[in-house]
């Protein structure tokens, strides 16, 4: 579909998918590998796809050895390589390259252990995990539970500035219990938590790491050179500690090129070999070379039109309320994103989530309802100035749509578009109307706590409701699934309805790569494989 290649393998969890591939790589008859799958609830005609693509997993055996360009689509000077402090999408793919987690993320969003060898709960309040032996950091030293506790306690600390602070306050205690054991005592029962471990905040770090400049992890690469806003260069970490498994290119020079047109133009000259975030347009130009390739990633990632409630004029309810009416969400997915894209309902859970809200009543496009409101917010007769920018995906192309709408009731919008670089920094939440991004994240408890909950850093809109953050605490810590669905269900339906974020479609990521770099795949956690394309990829030359 619009150039996908589709892998049903990715359908799998990653110890499903192994050992599928295990069979087949011995020898397993058709026969046999359809009652292993039968096993696993997978009936027969799904079964043979997934017969077919782990015979051509299998005849594409990844190859050692090149050196690949790859260009992200933001860069600032703020850049970083500590973990909690990562923003954008520049720092969890630099990330992803020098550090590990306790546990991933698998293509459905499952936890699988990772520097955690196991992780077990009483009643989802005190976690027990154990760390996997003879793991190293990059400047040869063990990895313990003193790095573990380290690297969890940060985030509870106000001079951290950790991103995912909102996350992380649900641990009360964090010990060592032995040199290879932590256990972790939450406020309250959390069944998600080896999800929230698994994001890429919660990235571990060496104990007393106060330079993060080095990124001196346990990844799958090392950091050889580093400058903020400029580029990084990693190699490939020859100790690490997942065996047979990646890194298989020698080196990657990552940077960032916010422009998608100059972007595109890189790709398609040959001087890079991968690029996130591409444009619909530009979709097509590359499609039609055959030395090229797109990726499409069906995720939760969103732009969203944000209205800062504790300014004018979004502290007047009918005006969020007439501009939520006035997005024309049809015309969103097809003209701005030439339809790689899922229409919307300003509730941020995507219909994948096994949470999502499917039956709160889709709010239309009506511009006589947006002109009641804003008439009655007395903004008709005024000029709103709407930020937009390259750096939140697709906003320039909905500004423009907005415009010819509020055109259309008589209402003038000056859109302002500003450059993508230090957009983030100087625009995102302190203009009082403007475009955000929200990167997928893996569960309902993530995102809301991430971006709605009353003391979220990342609340967009200034939005605050003590129902809500009552409700976000209580669904957390439900065990009863059907009663966690309800909770999560009346929590969309009071960000649909009074939040200050208006969330169109839901945008399909667009990856575009060398027909010669292998190994890519969709990841429901975002662009570029979840941000962590690094320890997949490898080049066929």
């Amino acid at each position: 579909m619009n150039g996908q290649t589709f892998d049903p393998l990715s359908l799998l969890s990653i110890a499903e998918r192994d050992r599928l591939l295990l069979a087949a790589r011995l020898g397993a008859s058709r026969r046999d590998m359809l009652g292993l799958l039968g096993g696993l609830g997978i009936g027969v005609a799904f079964g043979s796809s997934l017969i077919g693509a782990a015979g051509t997993a299998l005849a594409q055996t990844p190859k050692k050895g090149g050196r690949i360009r790859v260009a992200g689509f933001g860069t600032s000077t703020a850049d970083t390589l500590d973990p909690a402090k990562g923003s954008f999408s520049t720092d969890y793919c630099r990330c992803s390259m020098f550090y590990n987690g306790l546990t991933d993320l698998d293509a459905t969003l499952t936890p699988q252990m990772a520097l955690a060898e196991s992780m077990t709960s009483e009643a989802a309040t005190v976690w027990t995990i154990k760390l996997r032996k003879g793991v190293q950091f990059h400047d040869g030293k063990e990895l313990t539970s003193a790095d573990v506790v380290f690297s969890l306690q940060r985030h509870l600390d106000p001079a951290t500035a950790s991103r995912a602070r909102a996350l992380a306050t649900q641990m009360k205690e964090i010990v060592a219990t032995g040199t290879h054991e932590v256990k972790v005592t939450l406020t309250g029962p959390n069944a998600d938590f080896p999800v929230v471990l698994g994001t890429h905040h919660f990235y571990i770090v060496q104990a007393g790491t106060t330079d993060f400049s080095k990124g001196i992890g346990t990844g799958p690469f090392k950091c050889k050179e580093f400058t903020p806003g400029v580029r990084s260069i990693a190699v490939r970490n020859e100790n690490y500690w997942k065996q047979g498994a990646g890194p298989h290119v020698d080196e990657i020079e990552f940077f960032g090129i916010p422009d998608v047109g100059a972007r595109v133009n890189a790709l398609m000259a040959g001087d890079v070999h991968l690029i996130g975030n591409v444009n619909p347009a530009s979709a097509r130009m590359i499609l039609a070379r055959n030395d090229l390739a797109i990726m499409e990633t069906k995720s939760g990632n969103y732009t969203n039109l944000v209205m800062r409630l504790d300014q004018a004029p979004g502290n007047n309810p009918d005006f969020v309320l007439g501009m939520k009416f006035l997005m024309n969400r049809s015309l969103i997915r097809r003209n701005a994103f030439q339809n790689y894209a899922e229409v919307a309902n300003d509730q941020p859970i995507p219909p994948m989530n096994r949470y999502h809200a499917k039956d709160i009543p889709q709010r239309p496009y009506d511009p006589e309802k947006a002109k009641f409101h804003l008439n009655k917010a007395g903004v008709m007769g005024s000029t709103l100035p709407v930020v937009t920018s390259p750096a939140a995906t697709g906003s320039v192309e909905m500004g423009l749509l907005l415009q010819q709408a509020a055109q259309g009731i008589g209402l003038k919008i000056e859109l302002k578009q500003v450059p993508a670089d230090g957009y983030w920094s100087n625009f995102w939440m302190k203009v009082p109307v403007g475009y955000g991004n929200i990167n997928p994240r893996p569960s309902a408890d993530v995102l809301f706590s991430l971006f709605y909950a009353s003391g979220a850093a990342w609340n967009e809109s200034g939005w605050k409701s003590e129902k809500f953050d009552q409700l976000l605490l209580a669904a957390r810590a439900e065990t009863d699934d059907a009663k966690r669905r309800q909770m999560y269900t009346d929590m969309q339906v009071m960000v649909h309805e009074s939040a200050g974020t208006g969330i169109p479609v839901f945008i399909n990521g667009l990856d575009a790569h060398s027909a010669k770099l292998k190994g890519m795949s969709p990841m429901g956690t975002g662009s570029l494989m979840g941000f962590a394309f690094a320890e997949h990829v490898w080049l066929d030359a």
